[in-house]
């Protein structure tokens, strides 16, 4: 029989990709017609799932990928508001491994493979006895590590984690670089490569950043910011490419009014939203180029500019912070892929097929 394919994707820090990793590994791994489970073993950001909470990449895979029965199964041990307190003060290590065992034990069963998501860098759940290294000792894992672009400092963190890995026995299958800028990929590609090799590790793959991936829609912003919503509920699903704070002159304004633009403007601008309106009707039937518009500082315009605004059909939000402040918000929104964000899941499937290698993998596994 067949030894299982059992991979843990770890990261040197949040937010580096190994999410998108999975979801476009998984894929791959149903293509060569691998029964694939997945399991995030210790999760922090949870969603309601039948009456409990459970982890949201958990949810995630299981929506995508059609296996919602197992769901429950794939997020074992969830740590909520107030749990690392409580484990300090009285510490349940087995009771959580126990969890982990039987939801692995559980998920495996049949199965070819199953890719295990770890939460951060190899030493992230340590304050509750179950870092990243742990876990991958215990279910007998062989770990990826997911890094973003970057040469020296990458390196640095890499040998940190790896460092922790070494000290619990677990091998490292090698590193996958994400979000790599055009113009430094070659490079990037060249030296990062050569630099591991010297360190007895593989470059498994080299992702270029994919803006698509971080462009959140109307619908996000709005859940996010926790937003108004004056008018253009039918189009919250456009996505965002583009900021733009209008404070400047309306002729100014229009050069920066590119496809899939959010206007940032004080509500009693009606000269600059105005010209957005405008922009977005004479470009329809083309290209989308105005997502949506967010008015500051908790003013509205007059009736008679709601109604042409309504007819307009552009998402219409309403903030009580001033234009900065909301600009700042959205700067440093995060909106991880959600089960809707169907263009984001191919880009996710096509960025693996296309950049990391999975025979590489397979061959070390």
């Amino acid at each position: 029989m067949p030894k299982l394919k059992n991979i843990y994707i770890s990261s040197i820090y949040q937010n580096a990709g190994k999410t998108m990793v999975a979801l476009g590994m998984y894929h791959i791994f149903r293509e060569y017609r691998l029964r694939t489970a997945f399991l995030k073993p210790v999760g922090q950001q949870t969603v309601p799932f039948h009456n409990r909470e459970v982890d949201k990449d958990s949810y995630l895979i299981g929506e995508v990928y059609r296996c919602r029965r197992q769901i429950a199964k794939m997020s074992p041990v969830t740590i909520g508001q107030g749990f690392t307190e409580k484990y300090i003060l009285n510490p349940q290590k087995e009771e959580l491994i126990d969890k982990i065992g039987a939801s692995f034990r559980s998920l495996v069963k049949g199965k070819d493979a199953i890719i295990v998501e770890g939460t951060g860098h190899a030493g992230v759940g340590s304050v509750i006895d179950l870092s990243n290294a742990d876990v991958a000792r215990f279910l007998g894992s062989k770990v990826v590590i997911v890094c973003e672009g970057g040469i020296g400092r990458s390196i640095d963190e890499i040998m940190l984690n790896k460092a922790l890995f070494d000290l619990c026995g677990v091998e490292i299958l090698g590193v996958i670089v994400n979000k790599v800028l055009p113009e430094k990929y070659e490079r990037i590609k060249k030296i990062l490569g050569q630099g591991l090799k010297n360190k007895g590790l593989e470059l498994l793959g080299v992702i270029p950043v994919a803006p698509l991936l971080s462009a959140p829609t109307i619908g996000q912003v709005m859940n996010k910011l926790n937003l108004q919503l004056l008018c253009g509920q039918g189009s919250l699903s456009r996505r965002v490419k583009n900021t733009i704070v209008a404070a400047m002159e309306p002729s100014n304004m229009i050069n920066y009014l590119a496809e899939g633009t959010l206007v940032l403007t004080s509500g009693d601008r009606v000269d600059n939203i105005m010209t957005a309106v405008s922009s977005h009707l004479i470009t329809r039937g083309k290209k989308i180029r105005v997502s949506g518009i967010i008015l500051s500082g908790g003013l509205t315009p007059e009736p008679k500019i709601l109604e042409l605004l309504r007819k307009s059909k552009i998402p219409m939000l309403l903030s009580s912070d001033d234009t900065y402040t909301v600009a700042g918000r959205v700067e440093s929104l995060i909106c991880k892929i959600q089960k809707t964000d169907k263009d984001k899941i191919l880009e996710a499937r096509r960025l693996i097929k296309e950049y990391v290698d999975i025979d590489k993998i397979f061959a070390n596994l």
